[in-house]
């Protein structure tokens, strides 16, 4: 007994403790108990929705590659406009006045190597880049110089590389990419797509070309947007496939590679265009806004099914699962379909100028851009503060394992990236990115690509989300 009461004693607070207690200031709570209860029920929803895959499907199949300025994606605004509107959501087209690239003729065969067969070509599968400008119509016949960075382009200079066509051969890492760190791999070697041919023309060259910047060795082409410079020559610019940038390193070290490459793209006048915009009006604050969201626009050499048909679907199911489930939330849950994320970023543009007098009512931003597989979690930017905030609701989406979450510098969306500066707190779904690359911005970008089950899930994760942000009972950290 003796030995019993000492224990007791032990766990017994002294009066010192309990007064700390009394004085002590409670946790504000985050989300009330049905907040959480709504969450719950929503992600279990999402687990049997077959609403994203269809209209996913739709804009895959149905509709199909949509590059801003084409008519593939004017039916896009017609169609995901008018599906929201039967979502009930207020709905309203934002003008922007988009790019209108066309991408034409693409052409590349090694006409002069060692070892060459007499009266025979070699095929290099290649395509242009998003902007490009044209060749001559017969096209350009000019010897290869292959470099693996920037820097062994400026010691080569202007005597070795004028008059003649730059490769840069920078070689997509997919070691970290099966490591789940596409991304990291995909910065990496995007930067020669899109500043090679400034680089290249700046010592004289006629035309560059890149090894794809992604993690596809299926003989595809990554296509992309490049950039030109002003006060420098604009020359055309395209990527080749892995195994053809593979092909002329190899035969650029025996000896003088030739290739005769021709492009024929066009840049038409600026077309207009919108972004489709639907609100859920919130029951308590519906002057603040959640923003969830995908764009709308893609490449045009697959469906765009991935990249980001499903982005798109995603945040239309947020809609669809809160009136199915007859749950509002407190906040107003914006549903935005951007135009024009792949090639100009003329949507994003319009709404930060439109909305620019209303940033602090904009309570947060979501976007789903990275593809549509398992998703681990939950990446965000803003203050390290807003993990806590996250935690009861990756508690929520525990059963789908999708339970990580992480602070990202410098955003984590393009089209969301205008808030993003602003101070808007910015959310994204969180993928491995182990296969996503192998896919992005190729032909193979296409609905067989898009797993029912993974999409499940990350509806899931965009519509918990979405809500709690737009319940959550305290102001987020800005």
């Amino acid at each position: 007994m003796k030995l019993f009461v000492l224990f007791f004693a032990a766990f017994i607070p002294s009066a010192a403790v309990i007064a700390q207690v009394a004085d002590a200031k409670p946790t504000p709570q985050l989300y009330s108990d049905q907040t959480v209860r709504n969450m719950r029920e929503i992600q279990r929803a999402a687990a049997s929705s077959t609403y994203a895959y269809d209209q996913t499907r739709y804009l895959s199949y149905n509709i199909g590659p949509r590059l801003s300025g084409s008519s593939q994606a004017a039916r896009a605004v017609e169609y995901v406009a008018d599906q929201m509107r039967k979502l009930g959501l207020e709905v309203r087209l934002q003008k922007c006045f988009v790019p209108h690239w066309v991408r034409g003729e693409e052409r590349g065969e090694l006409v002069e190597f060692t070892g060459m067969a007499p009266g025979t070509v070699q095929k290099v599968v290649l395509t242009a880049l998003g902007g490009s400008v044209a060749t001559p119509p017969e096209g350009i016949t000019a010897e290869i110089v292959v470099v693996n960075s920037f820097e062994e382009l400026a010691a080569l200079g202007r005597e070795k590389v004028e008059g003649k066509i730059v490769l840069f051969n920078f070689k997509f890492d997919t070691e970290m990419q099966s490591s789940g760190f596409g991304g990291a791999a995909y910065g990496q070697a995007v930067q020669f797509r899109f500043g090679g041919a400034m680089a290249a023309a700046r010592f004289g060259a006629v035309a560059a070309l890149n090894r794809s910047a992604g993690g596809s060795q299926n003989r595809l082409a990554h296509t992309g947007s490049m950039g030109y410079a002003d006060g420098v020559p604009k020359i055309p610019g395209a990527a080749v496939s892995f195994e053809d940038a593979e092909t002329i390193a190899h035969l650029a070290r025996s000896g003088k590679v030739k290739l005769h490459l021709t492009l024929t793209p066009q840049t038409l006048p600026d077309v207009e265009s919108y972004n489709v915009i639907g609100d859920l009006k919130g029951t308590e604050r519906p002057d603040e806004v959640v923003i969830v969201s995908g764009h709308l626009d893609s490449w045009d050499l697959g469906q765009g099914a991935i990249d980001d048909a499903s982005g798109v679907a995603v945040s239309m199911e947020v809609a669809k699962l809160l009136t199915d489930l007859k749950i509002r939330p407190k906040r107003t849950i914006r549903v935005i379909a951007w135009m024009n994320e792949e090639n100009g970023g003329r949507g994003s543009a319009a709404y930060e100028k439109e909305e620019a007098a209303n940033i602090s009512k904009h309570f947060a931003a979501v976007e789903a851009d990275l593809g549509a597989s398992h998703p681990l979690g939950i990446l965000f930017t803003g203050k390290p503060e807003i993990q806590a905030y996250l935690a009861p609701i990756t508690q929520v989406l525990l059963p789908q394992g999708a339970t990580q979450t992480q602070l990202q510098a410098g955003g984590v969306g393009a089209d969301i990236g205008p808030l993003t500066r602003a101070g808007v707190p910015s959310f994204a779904p969180w993928f491995n990115q182990q296969s996503y690359f192998n896919y992005h911005h190729t032909a193979a970008d296409t609905f067989d690509k898009i797993d029912p089950r993974q999409l499940r899930e990350l509806g899931g994760v965009v519509a918990v989300l979405a809500y709690g942000l737009a319940d959550l009972q305290q102001p987020l950290p800005r």
